[in-house]
């Protein structure tokens, strides 16, 4: 899918809110500002930068920007079936929301399940709002990617789909207006971050994996 500085997901609100401003200074110029503004905001919102990725194959990078909210041990019971260590990163409204593969591997499970608008933040949204599921492996290992809505919007994006091959940092969807970014790995990756790290999609390094 060919990508552009700003997100393609982005360009119906971008168009909308140039009518609203032409609209808005033909009434009076000063009009204007308010719908400027806002585009300018959903333009930044919607940045879609170029990355330059980690070529090491061991190493798992972010799936998005953000702070990691907690590590933790679950039981993953939608793709990975068993124990895990559950990486959560929060996105806040100023951070690049275009989600990016791990990982380099093939696209062998995918899910969606509807939900409510808690916001991202909180401990149980992942388990209430709106959520879509991306499971990845390669020879290595399997992990899995999930995509949880926020409180201000509901409208998650994911641009693959079963049997697709994803390049390690290749962007596969994005999250509209604030969000979390979930990663589930098997217990034998290390985990490289706590809790408060800032993270870059595709950049930032998650975990690496072992190979005793």
């Amino acid at each position: 899918m060919k990508q552009y500085p700003i997100s393609r997901d982005g360009w119906i609100y971008l168009a909308i809110l140039a009518v609203l401003a032409v609209l808005a200074y033909w009434v009076w110029p000063w009009l204007v500002i308010l719908p400027g503004i806002v585009f300018l905001f959903v333009a930044f919102f919607f940045r879609n930068p170029e990355r330059d990725i980690p070529t090491d194959e061991l190493t798992l990078v972010s799936p998005a920007d953000g702070v990691i909210m907690d590590v933790e041990r679950v039981f993953e019971d939608q793709f990975l079936n068993g124990e895990s260590i559950r990486v959560r990163i929060f996105l806040s409204v100023f951070n690049v929301h275009v989600n990016r593969s791990p990982l380099v591997g093939k696209v062998v499970f995918r899910a969606y399940r509807p939900g409510q608008m808690i916001p991202a933040f909180k401990s149980h949204a992942s388990e209430l709002n709106e959520k879509n599921y991306v499971g990845i492996q390669n020879k290595q290992l399997q992990v899995l990617v999930t995509q949880v809505t926020g409180f201000i919007a509901r409208r998650i994006v994911c641009w693959v789909n079963i049997g697709d091959i994803v390049a390690k940092g290749e962007r596969f969807g994005l999250i509209k207006f604030g969000s979390c970014t979930e990663i589930f790995v098997p217990t034998n990756v290390a985990i490289m971050v706590s809790p408060g790290d800032r993270v870059r999609g595709g950049v930032s390094v998650i975990g690496r994996v072992s190979v005793d």
